[in-house]
């Protein structure tokens, strides 16, 4: 358990780092605040001191708040099923660790000693900034996210191409391939609900799509396949067999993917892989 928490947690936090989006945007709110000196330091601090405080106090902010939401994101997804609720839940609790943070920048800028009556004012009034970073971070990076949190281990962030035997030919291309960038339109396996997107996972790659997933299913054409969850769909050629686990039943994918089938869906999918 706490090493596939380690391991989502890792590859979640490496999807948005390696984000020029996000550094962009954190780029730009630092020039704001620097710019504009909000809670006294236009007047305290000189321009290049104002920009190097503001750089600093955000690299430790966005830090600290990036890596509890991941961490929230990962660990509640049992107990809560929107993104972007996990995400805040660990962005509230970032504004402790933030709060003291905040009076250490503090002391080397200012020379204010830190107490921990003000590292717990800092930490109250630091929570709308910790919200104002995830949410900034979700709308920059949800989709980064949430295919890494698809992705079963960390060196296949899509799946190997399918050889011919192990693919039934699809009599024509489905209509919801023409939703994907050129290079994603391959065979169709799967399709997932992802928040408020569809994500296509192709012989080609894989792409989030803003379609609703009853939508999406409307679009596969004459592609064979059977849905496995309220969530979950499979072409039946791209399904290498059935498992056991605490009494769950799982589809095997060819790509050593493993996908939950729910209660109504059992029964048929026992039928035709049984």
């Amino acid at each position: 358990m706490d090493h596939t928490f380690l391991q989502s947690t890792l590859r979640e936090l490496r999807a948005v780092w390696r984000s020029p989006r996000l550094w962009g945007t954190f780029i730009t709110v630092v020039l704001i605040f620097a710019v504009t000196g909000p809670y006294g330091t236009f007047a305290r601090l000189m321009p290049g001191a104002r920009f190097g405080y503001w750089l600093v106090l955000h690299a430790m902010a966005w830090s600290i708040a990036i890596v509890l939401s991941i961490a929230a994101e990962v660990l509640l997804r049992k107990w809560m099923s929107n993104m972007l609720a996990r995400m805040m839940t660990g962005a509230v609790i970032s504004a402790l660790p933030i709060g003291f943070g905040i009076s250490l920048v503090d002391l080397a800028f200012f020379g204010d000693v830190p107490t921990v009556a003000a590292g717990l004012r800092q930490s109250l009034t630091s929570i709308p900034l910790c919200l104002l970073f995830c949410f900034l971070t979700y709308m920059t990076m949800h989709r980064e996210i949430a295919i890494a949190a698809e992705a079963p281990h960390h060196e296949m962030p899509v799946p190997a191409p399918l050889a011919t035997s192990e693919m039934k030919t699809t009599p024509a291309q489905a209509p919801i391939l023409s939703r994907l960038k050129p290079e994603n339109r391959g065979q169709l396996i799967r399709l997932a609900v992802r928040d408020h997107y569809t994500e296509v996972v192709t012989t080609r790659g894989r792409e989030l799509i803003l379609l609703r997933f009853g939508d999406a299913l409307m679009e596969i054409g004459d592609t064979e396949g059977l849905r496995l969850h309220r969530s979950h769909w499979i072409a039946t050629g791209h399904v290498a067999g059935l498992k056991r686990d605490n009494g769950k039943l799982l589809v095997i994918t060819h790509d050593g993917v493993e996908m939950p089938v729910s209660r109504p869906y059992a029964e048929a999918v026992r039928r035709r892989f049984g």
